[in-house]
């Protein structure tokens, strides 16, 4: 069985800069990159809120030279998906969903966090021609125009807030007449004078054209009108999963699945494996 000093699982922005960090160290790792190498930014079109690129670059871009920079120094990178880790003994028994099985003396998790989509039809095909789960991302595309967040919790809450720095007009749609957000969360959505919400009320289609999203159908769940509602812009702030299940209940989780980890280090419960990235943020 092949044995490595490292092995980092997934390979998003925390993977890569994991990698780069334990190649210079001379560590050699090896990083299986799961089934979307690159992880949620490679599904961003402009990213213009990392430092070093004055003029943005592309998501898929951006992560290509991260990969890049780490083989440089001879991090050695697969497209492997890992289903099972067994951490009752160490060295680490990882095993691939290819049935590869690899030794590892640590392990660095790194599978981030999906967000949630609603499974509407063409939602996936929109993404960054309209549609977004990342507001901090993509905010700034939508100064002075009309954008809906559909949710009922901190996340909406948190998106919609953050969006009235350049949308002039933000809409949240939830399917209840009440929030499921925190009290401070709520309060200032409501104390905000763009933000207007949609009650009792669900998405049903997204409408576009060839230039992207343009509006949303959507259905009042106590009368059944169903209505188009004109937008430049739909957010989802449904929250995020953490891809943790492959874990099998063998790190400490929170409640909502994240990896738990020791007083801000990346330290888990398991002594020699580490996570790093959206996987341990559950915020």
């Amino acid at each position: 069985m092949e044995s490595r000093k490292v092995v980092i699982i997934g390979s998003g922005p925390a993977g890569h800069t994991a990698a780069l960090y334990t190649a210079r160290a001379n560590l050699s790792p090896l990083i299986l990159e799961g089934h979307e190498p690159g992880g949620q930014l490679t599904t961003t079109t402009d990213v213009e809120n990392f430092p070093g690129f004055p003029d943005g670059i592309q998501g898929p871009e951006l992560m290509d030279n991260m990969k890049k920079q780490a083989q440089r120094f001879e991090a050695e990178y697969r497209q492997e998906t890992v289903t099972d880790i067994d951490t009752t003994n160490r060295p680490f028994k990882i095993t691939c969903e290819s049935g590869k099985e690899l030794e590892a003396e640590t392990v660095i998790i790194s599978t981030g966090a999906s967000a949630k989509y609603l499974g509407l039809p063409n939602e996936m095909e929109l993404i960054g021609r309209g549609v977004s789960a990342c507001a901090t991302c993509d905010g700034f595309f939508y100064r002075d125009r009309v954008v809906h967040v559909v949710g009922g919790g901190d996340t909406a809450m948190e998106e919609a807030n953050f969006l009235t720095k350049f949308a002039s007009k933000v809409y949240i749609v939830h399917r209840r007449d009440s929030l499921r957000a925190s009290k401070p969360m709520q309060q200032r959505a409501f104390d905000n004078p763009k933000i207007e919400f949609v009650w009792d009320t669900a998405v049903e289609e997204i409408l576009f054209d060839q230039t992207g999203v343009t509006g949303i159908k959507v259905k009042n769940l106590k009368t059944n009108d169903v209505t188009e509602r004109k937008t430049d812009g739909f957010f989802l702030g449904i929250g995020h999963t953490p891809n943790t299940a492959f874990l099998n209940g063998q790190i400490e989780l929170d409640d909502h699945q994240f990896i738990k980890t020791k007083n801000g280090t990346p330290e888990t419960n398991v002594s020699g494996i580490f996570a790093c990235g959206d996987v341990q943020d559950s915020y």
